[in-house]
């Protein structure tokens, strides 16, 4: 005999919370800190940057691991087989990914309006997170088309891609391993990152 009630989820989510709520709430607060230092003009240890872009990365991955047509989802939910999720925090759907763009997309506004988004450090953060956040739109752009098509998108797509991550990345790395490399336009490494997160993004 069962000791849950009816309708309880086979794995009971952290703080009985939806799934990604927990998240959610930990990537809004290193969003906030990493802000509130950009805007003040504080120095911030680096590794808050480095979360921030570990938890965007964890957060834009889709909640469920396989991709399944919706009559066979609403037939493994109606016989139990699969739980039910409620969007995190109980909030609309897309609600905390609308939050994440508008802050970021706020900032980069305060500091055009301060003439502070030249500054490298502003403009790094915004250019990085500019990147995986387009890579996960043309991701699920490209989702979308192909459940309306059919049509799944060329493998030569995908291999350039990675051919001109791959090139872009080791141009960057020689110049950090080769000291005679050290010559070329500092924005290699930024342009190869941003190129990095892209490719992230849109997997």
């Amino acid at each position: 005999m069962s000791l849950e009630p009816d309708g309880s989820p086979k794995n009971w989510p952290p703080l009985g919370l939806p799934t990604g709520s927990v998240r959610a709430l930990l990537t809004m607060m290193v969003i906030g800190v990493v802000i509130n230092s950009v805007v003040r003009g504080t120095t911030l240890d680096e590794l808050w940057t480095e979360t921030l872009l570990i938890a965007l990365a964890h957060y834009y991955t889709s909640r469920r691991f396989v991709a399944l047509p919706p009559d066979v989802v609403k037939r493994l939910l109606d016989d139990g087989l699969l739980d039910r999720e409620s969007h995190p925090l109980y909030l609309p759907k897309h609600s905390i990914r609308i939050l994440i763009l508008a802050a970021f997309g706020g900032l980069g506004f305060w500091l055009y309006q301060q003439g502070r988004i030249w500054e490298p450090r502003a403009l790094t953060l915004l250019l990085i997170v500019a990147a995986y956040v387009l890579g996960s739109i043309v991701r699920g752009v490209t989702s979308w088309f192909t459940s309306k098509t059919g049509k799944r998108p060329s493998s030569r797509w995908g291999d350039l891609k990675a051919i001109i991550v791959l090139l872009a990345v080791a141009i960057a790395a020689a110049t950090e391993l080769m000291p005679h490399l050290a010559g070329l336009p500092p924005e290699i490494d930024r342009v190869a990152l941003a190129m990095l997160l892209f490719y992230f993004g849109s997997r």
